[in-house]
């Protein structure tokens, strides 16, 4: 699991992997972005990353494997990550925008207060993952398996969950706008709770 490590500045935030500030503090943010988004591009396996607030554009992270790290409150804009897996990682309060997590098998993550806009995560395994209070725009869950996954006090509007499992999905809370869930098992989700 990642290390937190407070800012040098004293702050109050986490310093990043490898520097002994934070984003926010870094004397060059733009070098810091391309020093983790190559370490990131030149391996597979990415394990204990901490890089909160950071901002990434247009990269493709595809088929890359990310174990226990921290993206809380940073940024990414037509990002692609199909074919990833990701366990135990944090993106709270994260913003996505056009983003590709098709294909992606994602389990025990963190999404808790996060934006969504645009983005893609048909045929997905999305599996005991907390959206919880987050902010889901036109983005498709399509064919994916959201099996014990939370979307509680979640904004989602004009979103598809067509062909999903919804077994043990919580929705209870829920802002619900011009959203389809054809073919998917909605009996076996929980929209609200019982008596």
């Amino acid at each position: 699991m990642f290390t937190i490590t407070p800012c040098a500045a004293g702050c109050g935030r986490t310093a990043i992997s490898g520097s002994n500030i934070c984003f926010v503090h870094s004397a060059n943010p733009e070098l810091e972005t391309l020093r983790i988004t190559e370490y990131i591009t030149e391996r597979n396996i990415i394990k204990d990353l901490n890089v909160p607030g950071m901002r990434f554009e247009s990269l493709d992270f595809s088929g890359r494997r990310f174990y226990g790290c921290n993206f809380r409150e940073a940024g990414f804009s037509m990002c692609v990550f199909s074919g990833s897996v990701m366990r135990m990682s944090f993106f709270d309060f994260a913003d996505f925008q056009s983003c590709d997590f098709s294909k992606t098998d994602l389990q025990f993550l963190s999404f808790g207060g996060a934006r969504f806009r645009d983005c893609t995560f048909e045929g997905s395994e999305l599996v005991h993952i907390n959206f919880g209070g987050a902010s889901i725009f036109e983005t498709t869950f399509n064919n994916s398996n959201l099996y014990n996954s939370r979307f509680i006090n979640a904004d989602i509007e004009r979103s598809d969950f067509i062909n999903c499992n919804l077994k043990k999905t919580f929705f209870i809370g829920a802002r619900q706008e011009s959203l389809s869930f054809k073919s998917s098992n909605t009996a076996e989700a929980v929209f609200e709770m019982g008596e």
